[in-house]
This record gives structure tokens, sequence and C-alpha cells, in this order.
């Protein structure tokens, strides 16, 4: 199947002769957000292969040899001049910057064409994620209070949730789960990422370099211009981006690399250069002309979650526990409780407050199909706060410090205790939403849309 034909798996394709209906834009959303499901699921299970991996590998005769690989430096060198980076970076810095590019892409078309284009219906998950944010960072720095100020600087490590992860266990567990809650969990998840981006470029920016950040703005500025006017020329040409885009945002990683401010944040902000809606296509960014960020979101998935992520989940999540005594001497730390708190309390009830409030103003509700037992399990599952926590743990502690190290314990536990308590509870709603699935098949008019997206039916 070609990418064009993604967006219209159904018996009766979705026409886009005519401006999209109300429902024709849910369902070919819910499409999108089903291939996002199934396409992070395979990223969930390589990311945590990569990390168990590296578990073992640290702790085994190996672990000499692993961290002297991610130590290893390598040099670039042009005639006089040369440029060092070790393997540990080129994974945290670089590899990272192209699933940051993916965040983006994710980004941008939520804002442009998707839920959080309608601030009515953006409202709540936005103000979820906030209080996903806002709470767990409080409790960090309440626990680390007596640990010091080296210990504090970890505060934004349990804001953060771990998309691939978080939609690889609701792809597998949530089968029968509501469209709603799924759409809920992935915008709320975008935002998420938006808020630790912000995090990141602000507050672990160090010793900055104007001149190469202005060099950075005038690459991507370059780049935006080409993307932009050559968009057709782009969708039509597979390959060309890999020539003319891609050495263009090279050069403006390696200028934002340079500058200070974290590398990643240049993929997100190439990202945001790429046009959303195609010309001639939907305001959508979907269907059979499906926008060139849409389009490069398929193209580039695989590299993100089968390569750039797993590579750094394996260089990273690599921890040396030191035996059964130095585990416990870990989890008992104020910073591993810190995180553990954060992740698995924080997240849960600062959603679910936020949540809670924000539905208390006239007009505003959860979303049609979730009911606040179905927002407490997403809220344990955004508890799952890993490739960007780890990120932020190296930012904040040092790659392979000991308080990263016991950031990482606290990070990998936490993540795993969250992820254990969303099962529970979204797999026992799993099975009372099953015939509600099926309800949401039928199409007894044949329009090629189930009927459940019609509008008499949600507006009823």
């Amino acid at each position: 199947m070609t990418p064009e034909g993604l967006m219209t798996e159904s018996p009766h394709p979705v026409s886009t002769s005519a401006p999209l209906t109300s429902a024709q834009r849910r369902y070919r959303e819910s499409l999108w957000i089903e291939r996002i499901l199934r396409r992070e699921t395979v990223g969930g299970i390589l990311l945590l292969s990569a990390t168990v991996l590296a578990l073992i590998v640290a702790n085994s005769g190996w672990g000499e040899a692993y961290f002297s690989l991610r130590d290893t430096y390598l040099t670039i060198g042009f005639g006089e001049a040369s440029w060092k980076i070790s393997v540990g970076h080129i994974a945290a810095d670089g590899l990272l910057a192209i699933f940051f590019f993916l965040a983006g892409l994710e980004l941008k078309r939520e804002f442009i064409a998707g839920e959080l284009r309608d601030p009515r219906k953006a409202l709540v998950p936005v103000v979820a994620a906030v209080g996903g944010v806002v709470l767990p960072a409080m409790i960090y720095v309440i626990v680390t209070l007596d640990a010091g100020a080296e210990a504090q600087r970890g505060w934004a490590i349990p804001v953060a949730t771990d998309i691939a992860f978080a939609l690889a266990v609701l792809a597998v567990v949530g089968t029968s789960l509501p469209l709603a809650l799924r759409t809920f969990l992935l915008t709320l998840a975008v935002v998420d990422d938006l808020i630790a981006i912000t995090i990141i470029a602000f507050f672990y920016t160090t010793d900055l370099a104007p001149v190469f950040l202005i060099a950075s703005f005038v690459g991507l500025a370059v780049y935006a211009v080409i993307a932009q006017r050559f968009q057709e020329f782009f969708r039509a040409r597979e390959t060309a981006a890999w020539f003319i885009l891609m050495p263009i945002g090279l050069i403006v990683w390696f200028f934002m690399y340079e500058s200070g401010v974290h590398a990643t944040v240049a993929g997100v902000l190439l990202a945001f250069a790429i046009p959303v809606r195609a010309k001639g296509g939907d305001d959508d960014g979907l269907g059979p002309r499906m926008g060139l960020a849409e389009l490069f979101e398929h193209r580039y998935r695989p590299l993100s979650a089968g390569v750039a992520v797993p590579v750094f989940a394996f260089f990273s999540a690599g921890v040396a526990v030191g035996g059964w005594n130095g585990l416990v001497d870990a989890v008992t730390s104020p910073v591993a409780i810190g995180i553990m708190l954060g992740l698995v309390v924080g997240k849960t009830i600062g959603i679910t407050v936020a949540t809670w409030l924000v539905t208390r103003l006239p007009g505003v509700s959860l979303p049609r199909g979730v009911r606040w037992v179905d927002l407490i399990g997403l809220a344990l599952l955004a508890g799952m706060g890993f490739t960007v926590s780890l990120l932020i743990s190296e930012l904040s502690f040092g790659q392979g410090s000991a308080l990263d190290d016991v950031g990482k314990v606290g990070i990998l536990l936490g993540s795993l205790i969250a992820a254990l308590l969303a099962v529970a509870l979204l797999g026992t709603r799993n099975r009372q939403y099953k015939r509600q699935l099926a309800d949401e098949k039928v199409d007894a008019d044949g329009d090629g849309i189930p009927d459940v997206f019609d509008d008499d039916r949600v507006s009823s």
C-alpha cells in the first residue's frame, strides 16, 4: 500500500472531492491514531528489548567494555580543525534528535489540523498535561530538599511521559478501549513532549554561544524556505529530502549543539518548518494528498522507532547497580524516591486533579466515552517517563555520574510500577469495552464511515 492510501483504510474510502464533514474528519483522525498505535507497539518492544539488554550487559563481565564504548570519543577533522564527540553523546544528542523531529511533526500536525487546533477540545488534555508536569516536579523537590543543590537539579526528571512506551502498552492492553481515550493519551503525550522540550531548552542550556545560535537559526530559515517552497518536489521524490534537507538539517543540528542549547531542540524546530497541508489536499493533512509532515512521519518513523530510540536506550539505560546492596542503596536514595513518587503518584494525581478542576468550567467535560476510572488508568500510564526522563537525568547530573545512575534506577523502577498498575486497571476496563468496540464498527447507512462518528450520534 502506498503512503497516500494509509489514511483511507476502510471498505469504502472516505471521499475527498468535497470539503470534509465533521464525521469524515473524526473518522480519518481515528485511522491516523490507530496507525500511530500500531507503529508505537513495535517501537515500544524494541525500546524495552534495548533497555533489558543494556542492563544485562552493564551488570555482566562485559560491563567495562560497555562503559568504555559509551565514553569513546570520535574525532571528525577538516584540515587543522577537529571536532570530538563521545558515542554516548552521539546517541543522546544526535540520534535522539530524530525522535524529537518526529515528535515535532506530531506536535505541529496536532496544532494545525488535529485535536489541538480547537481550543475547546484542546483545553482538557493541555491542562491535564500541565498538572502532570507541575505536581511530579513539586514532589521531587520536596523529597530532595535535604539532599543538596546537586540532587535538586533533577527536578524535571519525572515530568516527562514516554510516548512510545505509553502508546505501546495501550495498544497491547487496550485493544477495546474507547477511541476517545486513545486520542486523549496521544494529545496529552504530545503536549507533555512540548513542555519537556521547552524545559530542556530553557533550563538545561549552559554556556550559550550566541554566534552559533544565530547560525543555527539562519540554517533553519533556509531549511524552512526550501521545505515550504518545494514541498511537491519532496512529495514526488522520496530520496530528495535525504540529499537536500538532511545536510541542511545536520548543519542546523551542529550549530545548535555548539551553541549550548541541547541539540535535540534542533529536531523539533526543523519539524516545525515542514508544511502540514499539501497544496490541493484536505485541511487535515491526511487523505490521498497528505501533507509533507504526514508523509515524512510515515517515511522516517521506522528510523526513529527502530534505530534511534533503541540505540539511545541501549547506551543510556545501562546502569551498574553493584549487586543487591547497591540496588537497595540506589532505591532508598532521595533522588530515586523523588523520581518514583513523581512518576507514579505525581503523574496520576496531577493529571486527574487538573482534569477534574478544568471540567468544573461551564461547557467543559471529559471527551465523549471516557470515564473517570479510565482517566486514572491513563494517568498511571503517563507515569512511564523513560526516554526523555533518561535524557534529563544525564543533563541534570552528567552522563555516567553516581547521581545519574541513581536517577536512572528511579526512572526504570518508577516507569515499571506505573506500567504494571496501568495494565491492571486498563486491562479490566478493556474487557468491559469489548461490546462497545463492536458498536463503533457498525456502518448501517453504508456511507463508509462507522455510525459512531456521525454528527447525530456525536451530538446526542
